[in-house]
C-alpha cells in the first residue's frame, strides 16, 4: 500500500511540474489561434516564427551572449577556484561562502543592484551591460562545480609531474586539468544554461534594442499570447532540456580517469609528447563547435545590426502596439536612419527609465499627466519645430488640448487621442451599458477586465463616485480604493495590452479600455461595442516629446517630421486605430463611416464630465500608488 502510494504521489508532482509545459507543446502544434478550440495537427507556426527576424535575432543575441557569459565565467570561475582551492581551510571556508551568497540571493535582487551600479558608473545599458551582469551572476555557478573536482585531485600527483621534468604549466594541463575537466565543463555548461534561460537580471540591465528569448516572449506575451510565442517556447524548453542531460553526463569512470592519469605521468617521465583524443574531450568539444556553428550562421542569415550600435539611428520609446512596424521600415528606407524599438506598458514603468538617464532615448509617448511631470522634472528638450515642417498638420484644437499639461506647446506634438470607456460584448451584456456601476455587477463575476493602471483604474471608481479623476482628497481616495477592492472578486484579470485579444476572443463580457481600441476589436469581433459612461472619463492625449539626454537629437526631429506626414499618419491610424490629431490625415481617410466615427472622433463639447489628466505632485502621486499597491494586494 505503501509503494503504491508513493507512486501516486510521485506521478501527482510530475503532472503538475509537466502538464502546463506539455500543454504549450500541443498549443504549438494547433493550428487554430484559440486556445479553447483544436484546429487539427500543423507546423505553421514554426515555419511563422524562424520567418520572423526580430524573434530570430533575439534568438541570435541570446546564443551569443550566453556563450560569451558561459566561456568567460568559466574561466574566470576556474581560476578563482584554483586560487581558493590552495589557500588555508578557513580562508577557503570564507570565501567559499561569499561566492555562495548570489546564489542565494533572489534574481530580482542581483538584477537591480547591477542596474543600479550600471547608473552610478554612467554606463549606458545596452548589450555590454547584459554581457557583464551574466558573467557575474554565472562565477559562482562555476566555482560550485569545479570546486569539489579540486578536492578531489591529490597535489602529489602534481608534484610527481614536477620532479619527472614537466614545467608547471605543462603538469597542470596534462595532469590536474584532466581531473577537473568534468567540472570546467559542467559549469560552462551550467553558465550557459542560466544564461539561456535567464529574464529578471537580463530585464533590469538591458538597453534598447537588445532583447534576448527571454524578454522576447515577456513582450510578446504582454500583448497577447500568439501561436509563435508557444513554439518559441517549445523550442527553448527542448534546449534547456538538452542542456541540462548534458550537464548530467560523464562519459569517463574513475578507473579510466586514474589510467588515464598513470599514464600521463609515464609520458612526461619518457619524455614523450602525446596527443590524446578521449570520448570525453570529444564530447566536451562537439558542443562549443555547435553552438559556435548555430551562432555564426544565425548571424549571417539574420543579421546582427541590433546587437551593435551603427551610429545614425534613432531610439523610439513607446506603447505597445502602438506603430505600424512597416512605417517604421519605411522611415528606415527613406532616411537611412535605423530605427532602435522599445515598448512600454504603462507610464509608470517608462517614467523610471526616462529619469534614470541609464538608457538615452531619442523619441518618446507619454501621456498627458507624465508629460506634465516630466516637464516640471526638466526631463524634456524644448523642440525645435522649424526642422519639423509636418507639425503644421496638428490640429489647433489638439495644441490647445495640450496646453493643459504642456502651457505653451514647447515640449510636444500630439500622436493620438481618445476616451477611456467600456468595450463590451453584445451577446453577453444584454442591458444598456450607460454606467460605471455595471462593473460592479456580481452576474459579471470573472468576466470583467480593468485596466493595470493606476490612473486608469482610480478614474474608474472616482467618477463612479461622483469625483474628479484629478482628485487630491484623501478621504475620496480611500472611497475610490475601497471600491476598487469590492470590485476585485468579480474581475478576471488587470490587463493592459492583453485585453484586446481577450475582448474579441469572448474571454469577458466587459473591459476598461480606450477608444482606439474599438475599431480594431470590430473588425475581428462585430458584437463589440464601446461606450463612455454618463458619470463621464478621461480625455486623454499621448505626445511625441524628447528626452534632454536624447543622443541623436537631429535624428529625432527627422523621425517626428516623418510621423506627421499625412500619409505616414493615415497610414498608422489604419494600423493602431486610434484617433489621429493629424487632421490632414483625417481628410484622407476613405470610409466615410471611420471619418465621422462619434467614437474615435467625438465632438467633445458633447460628452460631459470629461477631464485630462494633470500631474498631482510627487506627494500625491506617491498616495495613488501606495492606495493601488493595496488594491492589488488585498
Amino acid at each position: 500500500m505503501k509503494k503504491h502510494l508513493t507512486r501516486i504521489y510521485m506521478a501527482l508532482i510530475l503532472f503538475l511540474m509537466y502538464a502546463p509545459i506539455v500543454t504549450l507543446i500541443v498549443l504549438s502544434f494547433n493550428s487554430s489561434k484559440t486556445r479553447s478550440k483544436w484546429g487539427g495537427f500543423t507546423g505553421k507556426w514554426y515555419v511563422s516564427l524562424f520567418q520572423n527576424s526580430e524573434i530570430m535575432q533575439a534568438l541570435y543575441t541570446t546564443l551569443i551572449i550566453s556563450l560569451l557569459a558561459a566561456a568567460i565565467a568559466t574561466i574566470l570561475g576556474t581560476l578563482a577556484s584554483i586560487g581558493m582551492n590552495s589557500m588555508s581551510r578557513r580562508w577557503r571556508t570564507i570565501y567559499t561562502g561569499v561566492t555562495n551568497i548570489p546564489m542565494l540571493n533572489g534574481e530580482i535582487v542581483m538584477g537591480i543592484s547591477l542596474m543600479l551600479l550600471f547608473i552610478i558608473a554612467r554606463v549606458n545599458l545596452g548589450f555590454s551591460t547584459i554581457l557583464m551582469a551574466h558573467i557575474t551572476f554565472n562565477i559562482p555557478y562555476v566555482i560550485l562545480s569545479v570546486m569539489p573536482k579540486l578536492k578531489q585531485t591529490s597535489r602529489y600527483t602534481y608534484e610527481a609531474a614536477l620532479d619527472l621534468g614537466a614545467s608547471p604549466v605543462y603538469a597542470f594541463f596534462k595532469v590536474i586539468f584532466p581531473d577537473i575537466l568534468p567540472g570546467v565543463l559542467s559549469g560552462f555548461m551550467l553558465a550557459f544554461t542560466m544564461s539561456l534561460d535567464d529574464f529578471v537580471i537580463t530585464y533590469f540591465t538591458k538597453g534598447p534594442g537588445v532583447d534576448t528569448l527571454s524578454t522576447k516572449i515577456y513582450a510578446e506575451v504582454r500583448k497577447g499570447i500568439k501561436p509563435e510565442m508557444y513554439a518559441l517556447s517549445t523550442i527553448l524548453f527542448a534546449t534547456v532540456l538538452l542542456l541540462l542531460i548534458l550537464i548530467n553526463m560523464n562519459p569517463s569512470d574513475a578507473k579510466s580517469k586514474a589510467a588515464l592519469r598513470a599514464a600521463e605521468l609515464a609520458r612526461i617521465a619518457s619524455g614523450k609528447k602525446t596527443r590524446r583524443f578521449s570520448k570525453r574531450l570529444i564530447f566536451g568539444r562537439i558542443v562549443p563547435v555547435m553552438l559556435v556553428l548555430v551562432i555564426v550562421g544565425g548571424g549571417i542569415y539574420y543579421g546582427g545590426e541590433n546587437t551593435f550600435s551603427s551610429g545614425n539611428e534613432v531610439i523610439v520609446y513607446n506603447w505597445g502596439e502602438y506603430i505600424d512596424p512597416e512605417v517604421l521600415d519605411q522611415f528606415e528606407e527613406e532616411t537611412g536612419i535605423h530605427v532602435i524599438y522599445e515598448e512600454f506598458e504603462t507610464n509608470e514603468i517608462m517614467y523610471p527609465k526616462i529619469q534614470s538617464g541609464a538608457i538615452a532615448y531619442d523619441v518618446v509617448c507619454p501621456s498627458d499627466y507624465m508629460i506634465d511631470k516630466m516637464i516640471k522634472n526638466d526631463l524634456l528638450a524644448k523642440i525645435n519645430y522649424d526642422h519639423i515642417p509636418n507639425y503644421a498638420n496638428i490640429g489647433s484644437q489638439y495644441l490647445k488640448q495640450s496646453q493643459e499639461f504642456d502651457p505653451d506647446n514647447e515640449y510636444t506634438i500630439p500622436y493620438c487621442w481618445g476616451t477611456l470607456g467600456i468595450v463590451y460584448n453584445k451577446t453577453l451584456v444584454k442591458e444598456p451599458v450607460t454606467s460605471w456601476e455595471i462593473l460592479w455587477d456580481s452576474k459579471y463575476r470573472d468576466n470583467i477586465l480593468m485596466q493595470d493602471s493606476v490612473r486608469d483604474a482610480f478614474t474608474v471608481a472616482l467618477k463612479s463616485l461622483g469625483f474628479s479623476s484629478n482628485s487630491t482628497n484623501i478621504a475620496q481616495l480611500q472611497q475610490a480604493k475601497d471600491k476598487l477592492i469590492a470590485e476585485k472578486p468579480l474581475i478576471q484579470a488587470y490587463c493592459v495590452d492583453q485585453m484586446r485579444d481577450k475582448m474579441i476572443s469572448g474571454e469577458a463580457a466587459l473591459g476598461v479600455t480606450f477608444s482606439g481600441e474599438l475599431l480594431y476589436m470590430q473588425h475581428e469581433n462585430p458584437d463589440l461595442e464601446y461606450v463612455v459612461p454618463d458619470e463621464g472619463s478621461n480625455l486623454w492625449i499621448d505626445s511625441w516629446v524628447i528626452p534632454k539626454n536624447a543622443e541623436h537629437t537631429e535624428n529625432a526631429e527627422a523621425f517626428l517630421n516623418f510621423m506627421c506626414r499625412p500619409d505616414i499618419a493615415l497610414k498608422n491610424f489604419e494600423y493602431i486605430t486610434y484617433a489621429t490629431p493629424n487632421t490632414a490625415a483625417q481628410a484622407l481617410i476613405e470610409d466615410e463611416e471611420v471619418k465621422n466615427s462619434p467614437i474615435l472622433f467625438p465632438d467633445v463639447t458633447r460628452i460631459t464630465d470629461l477631464e485630462t489628466y494633470q500631474y498631482l505632485g510627487k506627494d500625491t502621486e506617491e498616495l495613488y500608488a501606495d492606495l493601488w499597491r493595496q488594491v492589488k494586494a488585498s
